[in-house]
């Protein structure tokens, strides 16, 4: 077994784009981290505004269909060597730390090598949609509940599955979903939903960027609206998304620009971790 280090490694999340949503608990790690690994649904204004001035920031993603994006395995190769080489190190990701982001790699390889960690959770873009768009996701007298999932491929979501979530007796929250949408549309009107059921799709949630498109079940599917949701995107469907227009209160920005921008220090990272294993084998020799 390695021995164990003094260095720490923060698992932080960062919420769903307002700075403002970020924990007191984040801010002051933040503020004292020596090194920050930030994911690019992270607002640049909480790396601006909170970290260290003498931080070293390095972007590795994600940022889905993008050559630009880290490999998960060589992010976790570079958290284990900064954590190496510097006492405080974070791992910045966007929404929570655990809700559909690759923290378990990452907490395998702090654990093979012995380092410690902590995790520090954030507001996910659930919380962050529902609040921004005045939806409660479980509201009273519209759904008994709330289930949150994902279909970004075939398997993300078991066949037999589809009748109970067709009954729509709970809130269906589908993250990364926004390019499957007709497919999603599709396996519930098959599975017995009611054609009418409405849903809301909420771009960027808590941004100034935050723009929400409203549609059914039915008319989605029928019309075959062609739309690209901008990343992030979050799709809820149930009665509670009748309550939008009532208690709406930030302003449907149509525009629809980008408020996280794409990477582009990716051969950057590369060279990094080629340095790391460079010295590693110098070490060894």
């Amino acid at each position: 077994m390695n021995v164990r280090n003094t260095s720490k490694v923060y698992l932080v999340g960062a919420g769903p784009g307002d700075p403002e949503l970020l924990t007191v608990k984040a801010v002051k790690i933040l503020s004292q981290a020596d090194v920050i690994i930030t994911d690019r649904l992270v607002s640049n204004a909480i790396i601006e505004e909170y970290a260290h001035p003498d931080a070293l920031i390095y972007a590795v993603g994600k940022q889905g269909g993008s050559n630009a994006s880290v490999p998960q395995h060589e992010i976790n190769e570079l958290i284990v060597k900064l954590a190496q080489k510097h006492k405080t190190v974070v791992r910045l990701k966007g929404g929570d730390i655990a809700l559909f982001s690759n923290v378990l790699d990452e907490l395998q390889a702090l654990h093979d090598h012995n380092i410690s960690y902590e995790i520090v959770p954030g507001i996910t873009a659930a919380s962050g949609a529902s609040a921004y768009t005045g939806v409660p996701l479980t509201a009273r007298g519209f759904a008994q509940g709330v289930k949150i999932l994902t279909y970004y491929t075939e398997s993300a979501v078991e066949e037999s599955s589809w009748k109970e979530l067709a009954t729509f007796e709970d809130t269906l929250v589908f993250y990364m979903s926004g390019k499957s949408l007709h497919t999603v549309t599709s396996k519930l009107l098959d599975a017995g939903a009611d054609a009418s059921i409405p849903f809301i799709v909420v771009e960027q949630a808590t941004t100034p960027e935050q723009y929400v498109f409203q549609s059914n079940l039915s008319e989605f599917f029928n019309n075959g609206f062609d739309i690209t949701f901008k990343s992030p995107s979050l799709v809820i469907m149930g009665r509670v998304t009748e309550l939008y227009e009532r208690f709406a209160w930030l302003p449907n920005n149509s525009k629809r620009e980008h408020y996280f921008k794409p990477l582009n220090n990716y051969p950057e990272l590369i060279q990094l971790v080629n340095d790391f294993q460079n010295e590693a084998n110098v070490s060894r020799a």
